[in-house]
């Protein structure tokens, strides 16, 4: 029998929504997904420079499974740069200790320890929620599931 899936964790959303190539319109553009985890994985191995083994313990799972995360997050980002495909960072499964929110006017990212009802730079009520809430016993546990991407 398998392990248990354990969720992984993220520390901040990133602060777009994915990357094209430059100078073909989005619409004719295919899209290659990289999930909210894998954007972790490259951010903490690359960008922060961790060890594989410091990286996983951050994201609160095993190095093995960081591993993975990490080869497929590479091999999907070089996948869109030699096939110039968009990159469209959404999905996963993740637990978050904050709110996270996308205005939709001013399409600025919140990150909040409470729950909010307006964007805090233009006073919009129009918010996405990124990360979504489920209750499990005395704690919140934040969770988005994964979607399937057809690519």
């Amino acid at each position: 029998m398998p392990n248990r899936r354990r969720h992984r964790r993220l520390s901040n959303p990133p602060v777009m929504e994915g990357y094209k190539p430059f100078g073909i319109p989005m619409r004719k553009l295919e899209s290659v997904i990289l999930l909210y985890e894998e954007f972790e994985a490259l951010r903490l191995a690359d960008y922060e420079n961790l060890l594989h083994t410091e990286a996983a313990q951050r994201m609160d799972i095993s190095r093995p499974t960081f591993t993975r995360l990490y080869d497929k997050a590479r091999k999907n980002v070089a996948r869109a740069f030699v096939e110039g495909k968009a990159i469209l960072i959404q999905g996963g499964t993740f637990v978050a200790d904050d709110y996270w929110y996308k205005c939709g006017e001013c399409h600025e990212t919140i990150v909040t320890e409470h729950p909010v009802d307006h964007c805090r730079e233009c006073d919009s009520d129009n918010l996405t929620t990124m990360n979504d809430h489920i209750t499990d016993g005395k704690k919140e546990v934040k969770v988005r599931k994964q979607r399937k991407a057809g690519n």
